[in-house]
């Protein structure tokens, strides 16, 4: 005779410990899937054959791929195009939204610099970016960080020492103080 008053509980890893954030993840990969659409139907919607039907054709999509955002890892896949012209000029569709090689987007990219100047040190980067864009924030060891540091580094050496001889600048020197206006009866005792 076994009996058990162990309860299994369902699997965290399945549940969503936020909805609201799986909502936003689930309704902005709808977007970029439509806007990659529509991009696609826009670039090319007048090609058409010797025989007067559409050039290119959908032939299923790319491998899906992760791309990091500001509301955490959205998977996205970009349509795949057949083209059914001649061989000496076929067309390929690359999406400008999502490039072939896009990872994360740009406002990640300039997250990662300002944690770093807010003080956040190398080794707390990963922990720092699961707070804020989730669990599945990957690909954010130190040795990244660390490199990103050195990139960081020769783009401020570069610009240190640019060449200004070409531009002309203006310099303007003002001098004043101002008050706000709930400050009348300071200003009156800094007067008298």
């Amino acid at each position: 005779m076994t009996k058990t008053s162990i309860t299994s509980l369902p699997d965290p890893s399945g549940l969503s410990p936020d909805p609201l954030t799986e909502l936003l993840r689930s309704g902005a990969r709808t977007l970029i899937q439509q806007a990659v659409e529509a991009e696609l139907l826009r670039a090319h919607a007048g090609e058409t054959t010797e025989d007067g039907r559409a050039r290119l054709v959908r032939h299923g999509h790319l491998p899906e791929r992760e791309v990091m955002t500001g509301i955490g890892p959205v998977a996205v896949k970009v349509p795949r195009v057949r083209d059914r012209g001649g061989e000496a000029e076929k067309i390929r569709f690359t999406s400008s939204i999502l490039p072939p090689y896009l990872r994360k987007a740009k406002s990640i990219e300039g997250l990662l610099p300002w944690l770093y100047l807010k003080g956040i040190s190398t080794g707390d980067f990963q922990e720092a970016l699961a707070v804020l864009l989730g669990p599945n924030a990957v690909g954010r060891s130190s040795t990244t960080i660390s490199r990103l540091k050195a990139d960081w580094w020769e783009e401020y050496e570069h610009w240190q020492h640019r060449d200004l001889c070409t531009r002309r600048f203006v310099y303007v020197w003002v001098n004043g103080v101002y008050f706000q206006p709930r400050m009348a009866e300071e200003v009156r005792r800094i007067r008298n």
